[in-house]
């Protein structure tokens, strides 16, 4: 009997696989499909190499934002090989890693349950005594719709294979994939529109910056919101979309439909009703959500596979945590460790850290929203991006920062200072002892964190 067997070779897989070696060598690792992670191939690394192209194009033409008056001509032809190019060299470099495994170690194939302790795979059956599964998920879209568009309708596991940008996409959802890939898209001269099922952007659930990132958005994006295709259509050129907005029947033309209303887990693959028949609703799986632990057998679910949050970062580490777990059954820990943070890649760029502004409403925690706007930020005039605002939350009774929303230039960076600051526990107090350089975009967050004050002295 094997001590562990990791199903799936994503981020989280990878991450399991290369703690596992440390402390047994009595394992395997199964995969169906590439070895290179959604992350590298289809996800964040690809759709960022596009949305830096576009934002390039974007500050160059409007350049006059900073008195620089620029005649430029662009060539957008490049854009999609260049892409798959920097896609390929950073999927060879997780291909290069995997290849150096011990190849008795690694099996292609799809594994199924037989029950808690024995899968099968290629017609073989393995037994171990642990179970890390990392199969990650897949994006969502409507069957029926893929039967009528065919090659019309993409993903964000086709749009990257586009040999060429298209003239003009339709885009359904307006969450984070689909907000960063329309944008980048409309910046790359894509007449884009958005089809939204509700009116929301992003990620933001404060709704003061909700309705400024709506606003902001729109401004450069068309966005029909609380509006959804009735009737599509496949032509000799691309998708023919008939929809209802304000009362009126309207008609769009797109080369491409672009599905981007979210993933849904590979869970149902594996025949986990097997084990127990209750576990035919992989919706309802009885999952501890601190240790990842599926009820009370030897087997871990983590990553991709089971979570409302599909972050490169967090699946690593549950990868590597859940590992522990798996060898030290007795002594289950947690392995939710880190503090929540969550970055999408617009412009300006949204971000989430610690506990998020509806999170802090659910639970009826008692905290104060510190608030500053960065149209008259200093930095932020300098720079040309002087958009957006950021939230604070900070505990009434401890002073500790809680958590904070960001809609702003360089969220990333801001955001894991935030995230750090978390971490640690530090109080409002503390954090304003801190140095803030003179002209920074973080001197905004400590208006913020003085706006937050000042209503604690109250």
């Amino acid at each position: 009997m094997l001590d562990l067997i990791i199903i799936g070779a994503g981020t989280a897989g990878i991450a399991a696989y290369k703690e596992a070696i440390k402390h047994t060598h009595n394992l395997l690792i199964i995969n169906d499909g590439p070895w290179d992670t959604t992350c590298a191939r289809v996800g964040c690394m690809p759709s960022k190499v596009l949305i830096s192209s576009a934002n390039r194009l974007h500050d160059i033409q409007n350049s006059h934002e900073v008195a620089l008056n620029i005649e430029a001509k662009f060539d957008t032809s490049q854009i999609m090989t260049h892409v798959r190019q920097l896609r390929d060299r950073f999927t060879q470099a997780t291909l290069k890693d995997v290849n150096s495994w011990n190849p008795a170690h690694k099996i292609n194939g799809k594994a199924i349950f037989i029950d808690a302790n024995t899968i099968q795979v290629n017609q073989q059956q393995f037994q171990a005594k642990s179970f890390i599964i990392a199969v990650g998920s897949t994006p969502s879209f409507d069957i029926a719709w893929k039967k009528e568009l065919g090659e019309r309708l993409i993903t964000s596991d086709q749009i990257f294979e586009l040999e060429k940008l298209p003239k003009s996409l339709a885009v359904i959802g307006s969450g984070v994939i689909a907000i960063e890939l329309a944008q980048a898209m409309q910046r790359l001269g894509v007449e884009t529109t958005i089809f939204a099922r509700s009116k929301k952007v992003g990620s933001l659930s404060s709704p003061q910056l909700q309705e400024l990132a709506q606003n902001v958005i729109s401004q450069e994006l068309k966005i029909l919101f609380e509006t959804l295709p009735q009737k599509i259509q496949k032509t000799d050129h691309g998708v023919k979309i008939n929809y209802l907005y304000q009362n009126e029947d309207q008609q769009l033309q797109a080369d491409y439909l672009l599905v981007a209303t979210g993933r849904q887990s590979l869970l149902n693959t594996l025949s986990l009703e097997n084990i127990n028949s209750q576990y035919q609703d992989i919706t309802s799986l009885p999952i501890n959500s601190e240790t990842k632990q599926l009820d009370h057998l030897p087997i871990f679910i983590v990553g991709d596979a089971f979570t409302n949050t599909p972050i490169q970062h967090e699946a690593a580490h549950e990868g590597r945590m859940a590992v522990y777990n798996c060898l030290n059954n007795s002594k289950i820990k947690n392995i939710k460790t880190l503090t929540s943070l969550g970055i999408m890649f617009s412009s300006p760029e949204m971000a989430t850290v610690g506990q998020s502004y509806k999170t802090l409403k659910q639970k009826n925690i008692e905290f104060v929203t510190g608030f500053v706007s960065y149209e008259k930020q200093g930095r932020a005039i300098v720079l040309g991006k002087n958009k957006g605002a950021v939230e604070v939350y900070i505990d009434k009774k401890t002073r500790k920062l809680l958590g904070s929303e960001l809609f702003v230039e360089s969220a990333e960076h801001m955001a894991h200072l935030l995230a750090w600051m978390i971490a640690e526990e530090v109080t409002l107090d503390e954090i304003l002892d801190k140095p803030y350089y003179h002209p920074t975009l973080e001197e905004g967050l400590r208006t913020a964190l003085k706006h937050a004050r000042r209503q604690l002295i109250k």
